[in-house]
């Protein structure tokens, strides 16, 4: 025997509720194969179900769009905070800018290594060790670092920040939405269940294929097992064989 399968994403449910919805507007209330009871429950809820799934997806493809101008908007700051290291680096190699001009950016003063950049976290913590640093060097009369200066590298960390906090509002507004849409699909699941179950027990003293059929007429999903499908095409050959 085929088995009902309920729909598990939430276009398939939508789908089943407004066949259902479809239903009991095409039919008198003594004719539907589900009761008002059950209809009165799914109209109040599919205007609700539509709109938290129209605003997830819209937030959902507001931090997709935006994702690619922020990723390059934190490769370039990375780019700058690196390169104002590698400069103040080189300066020290040269003689121009003494070792101890590190501890201005909370460095080992003997250490030339590129402090890792690989995390959001990282990058907002340079940047801003970088800033402040260079603007106590310049205030005490320091040389300043070039190419890029500290303002280059302002630029774009400022432009990352604007980024980063927006990306995290718009991850926020998704994951609310996702949130709320998650507890629709409860509601959505229970609605289906009493629904479907009330139209297989309106049909209950047909026999199983007509039964089935009218039932698919409400949304209701049957599915074969591996064997039956396969004991199904046997038979159906056997019946072609024999015509």
């Amino acid at each position: 025997m085929p088995y009902r399968r309920l729909p598990n994403t939430d276009k398939a449910r939508l789908k089943a509720l407004k066949i259902a919805l479809t239903k009991s507007r095409e039919l008198p209330p003594f004719k539907l194969a589900f009761s008002q009871k059950s209809n009165q429950k799914l109209q109040g809820f599919l205007h609700r179900y539509e709109n938290a799934m129209s605003f997830y997806n819209q937030t959902f493809v507001l931090q997709t769009k935006k994702n690619s101008q922020y990723v390059a908007s934190m490769k370039k700051a990375r780019i700058y905070i690196s390169h104002f290291i590698q400069v103040l680096n080189m300066a020290i190699l040269r003689g121009e800018i003494q070792p101890d001009a590190r501890k201005y950016f909370c460095m080992n003063v003997n250490e030339s290594r590129i402090p890792s950049l690989n995390t959001e976290k990282d990058i907002l913590k340079w940047g801003e060790k970088l800033m402040k640093g260079e603007a106590q060097r310049i205030l005490e009369r320091s040389r300043p670092v070039t190419n890029p200066t500290i303002a280059h590298v302002m630029v774009r960390y400022e432009t990352f920040l604007e980024a980063y906090h927006y990306q995290k509002t718009l991850q926020k507004n998704t994951a609310r939405a996702l949130e709320k849409l998650s507890e629709l699909r409860t509601e959505a699941d229970n609605i289906i269940v009493q629904i479907w179950n009330e139209v297989e027990e309106s049909f209950k003293d047909l026999p199983d294929d007509l039964k089935r059929e009218k039932a698919r007429e409400y949304g209701l999903i049957y599915v074969f097992r591996k064997n039956e499908t396969r004991s199904l095409r046997f038979c159906n050959s056997l019946q072609t064989g024999a015509g």
